[in-house]
């Protein structure tokens, strides 16, 4: 029960520290204040039973943590004032104060004026509840240096008076893509460890969907939140099949299909569909439809490469990173053979230091038959920043493919 208990309050932190922010004006506030309801909680629960609605318990509690340092930190016109203040507070938590305030708090964690890795980590420690020590671990960084992104964040926040609201519609385009992209990092980051031991880190991802499930509750016409949290769904669905049993990655063409969550699939491409049928088609749409062309062939000769190619190059005009353009070669690769997807490869431009640019050269080479350059690909890969999982794969590559020259 006390993992539960626990898993329970990490669930709530996330909306009645939202709350708490509007009612204090201050995450550190609201921070302090709830994780000194949540330790009375700890101590009550186990004995008296969790209460019907656990997130209302604990937003009553913790507002009268608050209400209590108010009055010992401030002066004594200044604490009369703020404490009456929230005192007389409407204390009802609808589900529209739950999702404006969480609305709020998303777009103060994720303004422009943060830089990109702090936003990560202040909507992992504010929205999903992550410990830092948590968040250093799954960024692969010290603990301390965790704490002082943090922190530097929440100042930043507090010297530049970043509002804590939604912002005008003037505003929205360019903070909403702010939070999509912090939101698809994360995930990215949980699906496709960049480093240490773990290929792929299952509660970061789960975290990342878990706020991309609240953006669509909060903003369920932006077809682009939709297509997020259809990307992430189809692409999560996949998750048991990307890892063999020493640790090594698996490609997708060598996956076990039969293990796909396909009941999450079919939810992700109805998910798509509702987006595409808005007819504002933007770059994450066009991840997920790629994303689902993948999850729904029932294998690896069935996918639909001409309309992944296709797909690839709407996106390329859209954002023509690196890393679209090693995926759309990759994608003409299968469906024109290897030289046409080498040489596109070989026009990119700033790739060298990605070693899956590298790791996709040396594919091609070995369809290709050029043993002696592959092998010289899949050394490049390695000595590229990537994780053991990769690692062994790359290693398993290079014998392999030695074996057979």
């Amino acid at each position: 029960m006390f993992a539960s208990l626990e898993e329970m309050l990490r669930q709530e932190s996330g909306q009645v520290v939202a709350t708490l922010c509007r009612l204090t004006g201050s995450i550190d506030q609201a921070e302090d204040a709830y994780a000194e309801a949540v330790t009375e909680a700890l101590r009550r629960w186990p004995r008296d039973g969790i209460p019907d609605r656990p997130g209302a318990w604990l937003t009553t509690v913790a507002r009268r943590k608050a209400i209590d340092a108010i009055r010992r930190e401030s002066s004594r016109a200044d604490r009369e004032a703020s404490a009456m203040s929230l005192l007389e507070r409407d204390d009802t938590l609808s589900y529209n104060t739950i999702r404006d305030d969480q609305l709020r708090l998303i777009f103060t964690c994720c303004h422009p004026a943060l830089a990109i890795e702090s936003r990560v980590a202040l909507a992992l420690r504010v929205l999903c509840g992550l410990t830092t020590a948590e968040i250093a671990h799954a960024f692969l960084v010290p603990e301390q240096t965790m704490g002082k992104r943090i922190t530097r964040a929440k100042a930043k926040i507090a010297a530049n008076r970043i509002p804590y609201r939604v912002p005008p519609d003037a505003e929205l385009p360019a903070r909403v893509s702010a939070v999509l992209a912090v939101i698809s990092l994360v995930f990215t980051t949980g699906h496709h460890a960049p480093a240490g031991a773990a290929l792929v880190r299952v509660e970061l991802a789960d975290e990342a969907i878990r706020l991309a499930h609240l953006l669509v509750d909060l903003m369920p016409d932006d077809p682009e939140c939709l297509g997020l949290i259809a990307l992430l769904e189809a692409t999560h669905a996949r998750r048991a099949t990307r890892m063999a049993d020493d640790g090594s990655m698996v490609l997708l063409a060598d996956a076990d299909r039969s293990t796909w969550d396909h009941e999450a699939i079919a939810i992700a491409v109805e998910t798509l569909e509702r987006a595409l049928r808005r007819g504002q088609v933007g770059p994450y749409q066009l991840q997920a439809a790629i994303s689902c062309l993948h999850s729904v062939a029932p294998d690896a000769a069935s996918t639909d490469w001409a309309q992944i190619v296709q797909l690839f190059g709407a996106l390329q005009t859209l954002q023509p990173s690196v890393a679209v353009q090693v995926n759309r070669a990759v994608a003409v690769g299968q469906l024109h053979g290897p030289a046409a997807g080498l040489a596109l490869l070989d026009a990119i431009v700033g790739a060298n230091e990605w070693h899956l640019f590298h790791s996709a050269r040396a594919d091609m080479l070995r369809r290709l038959g050029d043993v002696a350059d592959a092998t010289s690909a899949y050394r490049a890969a390695l000595l590229c920043p990537h994780n053991e999982g990769e690692h062994r794969f790359l290693l398993g590559r290079i014998a392999e493919i030695n074996q057979l020259g």
